[in-house]
This record gives structure tokens, sequence and C-alpha cells, in this order.
């Protein structure tokens, strides 16, 4: 699943030489591709593939010394990684500099999901790193149920919590995020 990398004298190095991080990104491949074609398709507006998008997340996250104490925090952040780098996307393509305003007409292939616009995606980012502020385990349900699609279930045994524990924790988020997102400056 990764690429083998070589040594000095060519010869591939041992993957047990590859970082506790390396080995994680490793064994949840496939999940995290499955992630990234989720987040592409709630945010369609962003042209690149779910390989593309993954490849340049563990780009991201392979030069962080984080160390992930479980699953769902790993997944969690790759999940805020891949909806930086889609927000990034975005806005670069939207930039006047850049022809943004220019749209490319293309013969659809598939069934797309509405998308927020780039707009949207920052005050939603924005949003979530002040949730993330008030309450880190708020906001990685957020980032697990939305973003990775994950089930409260799913959420609830990655946690080792209850499924009730983790729908509770989901409405007191949805309602933070409703308030910052409308809330105007000044009022």
């Amino acid at each position: 699943m990764t690429p083998e990398r070589s040594g000095a004298s060519g010869e591939p190095v041992a993957a047990a030489a590859a970082t506790p991080n390396e080995q994680l990104f490793a064994a949840l491949y496939g999940e995290l591709r499955d992630l990234a074609q989720r987040q592409l398709r709630h945010n369609s507006s962003a042209s690149v593939s779910p390989t593309t998008l993954l490849h340049e997340a563990y780009l991201g996250m392979s030069g962080r010394d984080a160390v992930f104490p479980d699953r769902a925090r790993f997944m969690g952040y790759a999940a805020r990684v891949m909806r930086v780098l889609i927000i990034d996307l975005v806005r670069e393509r939207r930039a006047l500099k850049r022809g943004g305003e220019f749209h490319i007409t293309r013969l659809p292939t598939e069934v797309e999901l509405p998308c927020a616009d780039e707009g949207e995606l920052s005050r939603l980012s924005d949003a979530l790193d002040e949730l993330a502020l008030l309450d880190q385990r708020l906001a990685e349900i957020v980032d697990l149920k939305y973003f990775c699609g994950f089930t409260f279930e799913e959420i609830a045994a990655q946690r080792g919590t209850s499924k009730r524990t983790v729908q509770r924790d989901w409405e007191k988020a949805r309602m933070v995020l409703f308030q910052q997102l409308n809330c105007t400056p000044g009022s």
C-alpha cells in the first residue's frame, strides 16, 4: 500500500523502519480513501481525485510528529487535514488572478450532491476551529460524523462510550456551530 523506500545502496528499507503514523496510514489506507471520496462528495467544487486528496493529506500529515492514541483520533485528524486541503483548493480555484471567475463547463458523469461555496466552507472551517478551542471532543465528533461519515454506533465504539452519549455530544456540537455560523459580527 505504501511505496517501498530504498536506502543509500538502492535496496528496499525494511517496513519496520516506518514510523507509527506511516504504519497506521498504511493499515487504514482503504478507509482513508473512502473518507476522501466522502469529503469530495460533500465538496464537489474541488476538482481533484480521491487518491490525489489522500496522498496530499498524507504529505501534510507525514511532516508532523503527532502521536495518535487511537484510530478515531487519527481518522479525525485525517478528516481535518482533508477538509483544509479542499478549502484551499476551492479558494485557489476561485481566485481571480487564476481566472476563477470563469466556469469550466463539463458533462456530468455522476450525481453530484449540493456543495457549499467558498464562503460557507471558510465559515464552517473557522467555526470548527472555534469549537475545537471550546471542546475538542465535540469537534472530533463533528469530524468523525460529518466529514468521515461514521455512524453514531461506529463513533461510540471508537471512543468507548455509548451511542446516546455520542448523539448528545453531536447535538451540542450542532447547537454551538449553529450559533457560531448565524452570529453576525458586532451583535
